[in-house]
C-alpha cells in the first residue's frame, strides 16, 4: 500500500494504491481509523458513533467490492470541514444494487441498507473500466 497526504485549507486527503489480494477491508479500516483519528481527534477515536459508523462503511463497501466488484485497487479519504468522504474504486463497472427487499434475518445483504442508513450521502461512478463507491459521515470534532 502507498499512501499519500495532501493538506489544503480546509482539506486533506489520502489516496492508498491497494495491492494486496486478501485482507482488503481489515487493511482498509485500520488505514481509515488512523485518518480519522489525525483529523479529527477525539471524534475521530474508536467508541465514538461517528469512527464505528465509518468503519462498519468502509468494511462493507471493500467487502462489497471484493465479492460482487471484481477487485477494490484505490481507498480514497476526504476530509473537508466536519465531514469524511470515502471512496472505494474497483475493477468492474457493475453498480451495486439491492438484491430485493432489507431482511435483517438475513446472512448477507445488508452493505447498501447500512450505506442508506448511516452515511450522509452515498453513490457510484463510472471510473475507466470500473467504477467507484462513495460515501460520506459527519464526524464533528
Amino acid at each position: 500500500m502507498n499512501g499519500r497526504d495532501t493538506q489544503c485549507a480546509i482539506t486533506r486527503t489520502r489516496r492508498y494504491e491497494l495491492t494486496q489480494s486478501g485482507g482488503a477491508a481489515r487493511t482498509c479500516r485500520d488505514l481509515t481509523q488512523q485518518a480519522l483519528i489525525e483529523w479529527f481527534g477525539p471524534a475521530g477515536a474508536p467508541g465514538q458513533v461517528a469512527c464505528e459508523d465509518t468503519l462498519l462503511l468502509v468494511s462493507e463497501v471493500v467487502t462489497n467490492a471484493s465479492t460482487h466488484g471484481g477487485v477494490p485497487y484505490e481507498l480514497r479519504l476526504d476530509r473537508m470541514n466536519g465531514r469524511l468522504w470515502v471512496q472505494v474504486s474497483d475493477t468492474s463497472p457493475v453498480r451495486p444494487r439491492p438484491h430485493g427487499p432489507h431482511h435483517a434475518a438475513r446472512a448477507s445483504g445488508h452493505g447498501l441498507y447500512l450505506l442508506e442508513r448511516l452515511s450522509a450521502a452515498w453513490g457510484c461512478v463510472r471510473r475507466g473500466d470500473g467504477k467507484t463507491v462513495w460515501f460520506e459521515v459527519a464526524v464533528v470534532p
